[in-house]
């Protein structure tokens, strides 16, 4: 998919990045049980690093990072791959598919008014009911009569997930302020490279442990969760924003919990909380709201 940017490519593209982190959170899921968060997503981290070079070395796209971009690379890696992955590692091995998904996904719901503050875009009547529309949809999920309060492994979970969303939206903020010399493609490689290198040593200094009684199926799914979960969704996007708009992408790209979901249930067994359903929807619309206003660019 390289070459002139084509709509065909894009929805391509967009395809695979919905279904490679639609499926990512439920095969993770399965992962947790026999690789301590920390180690998941070193190996996962590790393993993207080698798809990625290897994708911009065929693509001749493999570029040392200028000195004017360190700090988004060090940003990215930080706070999305490092803070994002490890606290979403943490908190989906707490709490059910389905809810942890709804928490990742009101990553955009804080980008907006952060963005507002700090960029000084147009936080417009059409974002800000997007805003009270997710909002409310955590209000939802968090419902007393649906959610143990008693459970302090499943608070810690929940409160995992809040802030890597978060962490994560500070990145985008971030990304969105940075006047790039490479393009965020050429930058991936790196990125990936130093996440990996700090997602190692926090996994040796966790304490975690590495008897990992490996076998052909947890092989299959950590090359799965890597390859199809985070390298090539990695690319997969960028292809898609060259042959499609911003807005298409992003509403495209809401499709993904709602494949984390209903893949949980079917194969996980996991049951299809009404709260939850009501949850997403609210998210998912707030999101939609927000990220289709008159405001947005490619």
């Amino acid at each position: 998919m390289t070459g002139t940017p084509s709509i065909a490519h894009g929805i391509a593209g967009l395809a695979l990045a919905v279904l490679g982190w639609g499926l990512t959170w439920p095969i993770n899921k399965v992962l947790l049980a026999d690789i301590s968060p920390f180690w998941l997503s070193a190996f996962r981290a590790a393993i993207a690093s080698v798809v990625l070079f290897s994708i911009a070395v065929a693509s001749r796209r493999l570029i040392l990072p200028a000195r004017h971009d360190m700090p988004i690379v060090v940003s990215i890696a930080l706070l999305h791959m490092v803070g994002f992955s490890v606290l979403a590692a943490i908190g989906l091995s707490l709490v059910p598919v389905g809810r942890s998904v709804v928490l990742a996904y009101t990553t955009p719901l804080w980008v907006m008014p952060a963005a507002a503050i700090f960029l000084g875009e147009r936080l417009t009547a059409q974002r800000l009911v997007g805003v009270a529309l997710g909002l409310l949809g955590l209000m939802v999920l968090f419902n007393p009569f649906a959610f143990d309060w008693s459970d302090r492994s499943s608070i810690g979970g929940h409160a995992a997930l809040l802030v890597a969303a978060l962490l994560w939206a500070s990145n985008i903020v971030h990304v969105r302020g940075h006047r790039w010399q490479a393009t965020p493609f050429q930058l991936v490689p790196w990125e990936m490279l130093l996440a990996t290198a700090v997602l190692v040593v926090i996994a040796v200094l966790s304490g975690a442990t590495l008897a990992i009684e490996w076998n052909a199926k947890i092989v299959v799914l950590l090359l799965a969760s890597s390859i199809l979960g985070q390298a090539l969704p990695q690319w997969a996007v960028v292809v898609a924003g060259r042959g499609l708009s911003a807005g298409t992408v992003s509403l495209g790209l809401l499709a993904s919990p709602i494949i984390g979901i209903v893949v949980a249930a079917a194969a996980l067994g996991e049951p299809l909380d009404l709260y939850v359903w009501l949850a997403v929807l609210m998210v998912i619309g707030g999101v939609a709201l927000g990220t289709t206003g008159s405001s947005l660019r490619r």
